[in-house]
């Protein structure tokens, strides 16, 4: 029987703590889970979390803003409501306004269905009811 090798990971003391600030810095937010993950493989998170600057941390042809509004609209189809509303501040914070959300929300309706829109439209009302009661 072949004995399996345990992958060697290379730990540096508070290299996992450094790692999950970054991840939080890029992001605005974290989870419990991506620490563990920054303790449990750091190597993987540096690169998951470079994968995420390039897609949604910088701009490129389509703006931040726009770019948010694509990972919103993908989460709502998949049902992740929390993950949703992280991602509508951001857009929000990039300067999409109402409009531009309610609109990435419509153009889901053929692809994605009732649902996906019923989420957004969900998701931009809790986005409007946290922003009022801080004004």
């Amino acid at each position: 029987m072949a004995s399996r090798k345990k992958r060697a990971v290379r730990k540096r003391p508070g290299r996992a703590e450094a790692l999950a600030a970054q991840i939080r810095r890029d992001r605005g937010y974290t989870y419990p889970e991506w620490e563990m993950a920054s303790r449990l493989d750091p190597a993987f998170m540096e690169a998951y979390n470079a994968l995420y600057r390039r897609s949604l941390g910088v701009s490129h042809a389509l703006p931040l803003k726009y770019r948010e509004l694509v990972a919103s609209a993908l989460i709502a189809y998949r049902g992740e409501e929390p993950s949703l509303l992280l991602h509508l501040r951001r857009a929000r914070a990039h300067g999409a306004t109402d409009a531009e959300i309610l609109d990435a929300f419509e153009a889901t309706v053929l692809p994605g269905g009732g649902l996906t829109l019923l989420r957004g439209l969900r998701a931009l009302l809790r986005l409007k009811t946290e922003e009022e009661g801080r004004s």
